[in-house]
């Protein structure tokens, strides 16, 4: 427990190293809060999906989020099912086209390893469509994988080198990083807790953006908080029906 502690704790000072990048993304996300346009996260994978929940209907959250979680890659459906579907080329750009999007519309594609052929996929389907794109991966992870690796896209490309920001996790190869005597395998994973950081911190500093800039964003307040449910309320039919997961 106190290796782990130790091993989040100094990923996260490294990932200070990102904050130029965060500023530049948020930059992104606080124009098109202005025009109150939705901003879309996709997380292409099993785990990946949690990048996409955690910045999605949360409390502190911006209500201009809409989270595409797709069955397919989603651990409720089957694990091993998951992994099969995020190397199935083509399958991202299926998505992507299913949510309609286009020239003038911004996506966070959130994926650690940034290799699997969805992942790929998606970004370069974005891009064929002319959309914004902000990647949350490990720059490291992706250019030290073979690129004979079963989960590789076809064209070999990786997700750092297709989006338009890059805001690099920092993940090391394997993901694990405690180590326990007389076990070769490491244990306890950190891609959700840098992920999260990333997200969480290009959250806030897109809504202070907007803040000294005179906009007052809608933010979601916890359902389990008093007054909650009467906040959120107020909102709810702005964005019902353009955010499809809500």
């Amino acid at each position: 427990m106190e290796q782990y502690f130790r091993k989040i704790v100094a990923h996260l000072e490294r990932l200070r190293e990102e904050a130029d990048a965060v500023k530049r993304a948020a930059r992104l996300i606080a124009d098109h809060v202005k025009q109150d346009k939705i901003v879309y996260v996709y997380g292409p994978g099993g785990h990946s999906n949690l990048g996409a929940q955690e910045i999605f209907f949360r409390a502190g959250g911006l209500m201009h989020i809409s989270a595409i979680l797709d069955e397919g890659t989603l651990l409720s459906g089957g694990a091993l099912r998951s992994m099969a579907i995020e190397r199935t080329p083509g399958y991202g750009a299926i998505v992507i086209d299913d949510y309609q999007l286009g020239a003038g519309d911004l996506l966070i594609i959130v994926n650690a390893y940034g290799i699997n052929a969805a992942t790929i996929d998606a970004a370069l389907e974005a891009k064929r469509r002319g959309v914004t794109t902000i990647g949350v991966t490990s720059v490291q992870h992706a250019a030290m994988t073979p690129e004979n690796h079963p989960a590789r896209h076809p064209t070999k490309k990786n997700l750092y080198e297709l989006v338009d920001v890059v805001l690099d996790c920092k993940v090391e190869v394997g993901d694990a990083v405690v180590s326990i005597p007389g076990l070769e395998q490491r244990v306890a994973a950190i891609s959700t807790f840098a992920n999260a950081y990333l997200l969480n911190s290009l959250m806030a500093e897109a809504v202070q953006l907007l803040v000294l800039e005179g906009v007052t964003p809608p933010i979601w307040m916890s359902g389990n908080a008093p007054g909650g449910d009467e906040a959120n309320a107020r909102f709810i039919d702005r964005f019902k029906g353009r955010i499809k997961k809500l």
